[in-house]
């Protein structure tokens, strides 16, 4: 269970740090790569949301994980 846990919680962390980039760049606050297709397009902004919040819970389910 351990190994179970260490994942979620890393591929948790990851989901939620691409889901704040991913926010970032549909607001046009991160124009980080220059010619990212993403910048200034709200719908990213949803789906950054999105990838976020499943980063959150995956991170909450393995802390709940004995």
């Amino acid at each position: 269970m351990k190994i179970l846990k260490t994942l979620l919680i890393i591929i948790g962390v990851l989901a939620a740090l691409m889901g704040l980039l991913w926010i970032g760049q549909g607001t046009g606050w991160v124009r980080w790569p220059a010619s990212s297709f993403m910048i200034d397009l709200s719908e990213w902004t949803v789906r950054g949301a999105i990838l976020a919040v499943i980063g959150l819970a995956m991170i909450l389910i393995a802390r709940r994980i004995r």
